[in-house]
Order: structure tokens, then C-alpha cells, then sequence
């Protein structure tokens, strides 16, 4: 496991209140945290994809407003976190201005504090069991106390990669778009077919 982070600003609206395409890549390296009581746990992110809008078929949002994808129209920079298979829950970060249905979704964080030896973090349910992040975390604002990321230097943009997200293909061509994004060679990212990775 890696040395226990330095503790950093967190992250500000602005930061939260772009385009989806810059933001996923941005928020790589940076930290995860969730403060609950006097337990930190903590990871670097090292994985994400962007979720660009309603027009986005891959994108909760191409349904419409829902009670269920409310929060992804309301401002950036809150929580949005939803249960998948029954079983997993997927943390994502709400962005763009408010009114534009946009997210990204961490999928895979390099354990920094609090997270046991026994949990696996390269995947989105993994990360938020080893990270007890729930769906009671939902539109949670991550500018709070108990949920939220902090700044950390950028990482060069020779060690980003890019390919296609994973688990939408029934998006149809939206399925192929390189709007995955993850830092080369790190042990964290999910593992997924040759095929499906682009470089």
C-alpha cells in the first residue's frame, strides 16, 4: 500500500464546473477521501471515464430527468451514486453548469489511507466498498466534511491513456468513444479485453 498522503485543499467548484472531457482527465491523481467519524480512507484516482450529456447514450441522463438522474442536472461538483447488477454501488462526480446532465465516474483508485490490504480498488463497485461509499452518499456535496477530493499535482499527459468506456455497449457507437481515461501501467486499473483498450 502506498505511504499515507499529505493532506490537500480540496477541490473547488470551478474545478467541477467544466466540460466533462477535461475534468475526467483532470481528476486523475488526485484524492478520494471520505472522512467518516474518526476514519479516513483515502485513494489516488487512476481511473475514470466522462459522461457528456442526454445527447451521451452510454449517459444515465439520454433517458430524461428522472428521480434518478435529477441530480446529474443539478450543480457540479455533488455526488451522484447508483446501484448496479443489485449489487455494486458506482461513485461519480456531477459536472458541467448546472442544467447540463453530465458526470464522471471514478473506476479505480491506488490506496493511500484506511483501506484494509483485502480490498481490491481497480473497479468502481470495488472501490466504493473498500471505500464504504453508499448510495446514502448520493448528491452529496463534495465540498463537505465526510466526502470529498483533494488537490494534488497533475499528472503529465504522457502517462494518460484513453479508450473506450466500459460496459455500455449497448450505446451503440457511443460505446467506442475514447472518453475512458487512466494513468499507464498502474496496478489499480481495471482490468479489461486488449481489444477494448486503446492507446
Amino acid at each position: 500500500m502506498a505511504a499515507t498522503a499529505s493532506r490537500r485543499s480540496r477541490l473547488p467548484l470551478p474545478f467541477y464546473a467544466r466540460p466533462a472531457l477535461e475534468v475526467a482527465p483532470d481528476l486523475l491523481g488526485k484524492v478520494l477521501v471520505h472522512q467518516s467519524g474518526r476514519v479516513r480512507r483515502a485513494g489516488r484516482i487512476v481511473e475514470t471515464e466522462a459522461y457528456i450529456g442526454e445527447h451521451d447514450l452510454a449517459c444515465h441522463a439520454s433517458k430524461g430527468r428522472t428521480k434518478r438522474t435529477d441530480v446529474l442536472f443539478g450543480p457540479p461538483g455533488h455526488a451522484y451514486v447508483y446501484l448496479i447488477y443489485g449489487m455494486y454501488d458506482c461513485f461519480n462526480v456531477v459536472v458541467e453548469p448546472e442544467g447540463v446532465a453530465a458526470a464522471v465516474l471514478v473506476r479505480g483508485l491506488e490506496p493511500l489511507e484506511g483501506i484494509g490490504p483485502h480490498h481490491k480498488t481497480n473497479g468502481p463497485g470495488k472501490l466504493c466498498r473498500a471505500m464504504h461509499i453508499t448510495r446514502a452518499h448520493n448528491r452529496m456535496d463534495l465540498r463537505g466534511d465526510h466526502l470529498f477530493i483533494e488537490d494534488a499535482p497533475p499528472v503529465p499527459s504522457e502517462l494518460i491513456a484513453t479508450g473506450p468506456r466500459i460496459g455500455v455497449e449497448y450505446s451503440g457507437e457511443w460505446a467506442d468513444k475514447p472518453f475512458r481515461f487512466w494513468i499507464r501501467d498502474n496496478p489499480w486499473v481495471s482490468k479489461v479485453p486488449k481489444r477494448r483498450a486503446r492507446r
